[in-house]
């Protein structure tokens, strides 16, 4: 079993703590509590720079090792940094599960030292019929985001 964090936080009061445990099936479960955040959903992505020195623009764009065009988490294409939308109560908390096999904690597609980024609009999963959608999902802008690392 392999344990990982990210401390998500931005300059506009988001905050929360995301973790990730990969057990021995491949999967990774994903499990977060975010607060701060207007109600609604918000696209939820792994993306490939651990940079923070920018804010959440210098993560990069999502983490996409195989080069595959933006989707929903059930579709098989998709980035592997697609985790598609968390639903934040009207407390404007959010406290989630995921599992997936996309983003494994070691091998050559490893999502440690990557960020994780909650965005202000939803997720459109691919589904928008424009450029974004193919790209981004066009969930907007970055409003928080954490480095991915290994945890004891």
């Amino acid at each position: 079993m392999v344990k990982a964090v990210a401390v998500l936080s931005s300059s506009e009061g988001v905050n929360g703590t995301v973790h990730f445990v990969q057990e021995g099936d491949g999967h990774t479960s994903v499990t977060g509590h975010l607060s701060g955040l207007k109600p609604g959903l918000h696209g939820f992505h792994v993306h490939a720079l651990g940079d923070t020195t920018n804010g959440c623009m210098s993560t990069g764009p999502h983490f996409n090792p195989v080069g595959k065009e933006h989707g929903a988490p059930e579709d098989e294409v998709r980035h592997a940094g697609d985790l598609g939308n968390v639903t934040v109560g009207e407390n404007g908390t959010a406290s989630f599960t995921i599992v997936d096999k996309q983003i494994p904690l070691s091998g050559p597609h490893s999502i440690i030292g990557r960020a994780v980024v909650v965005h202000a609009d939803p997720d459109d999963l691919g589904k928008g019929g424009h450029e974004l959608s193919k790209s981004t999902g066009n969930a907007g802008g970055r409003l928080a985001c954490g480095i991915i690392g290994l945890q004891g």
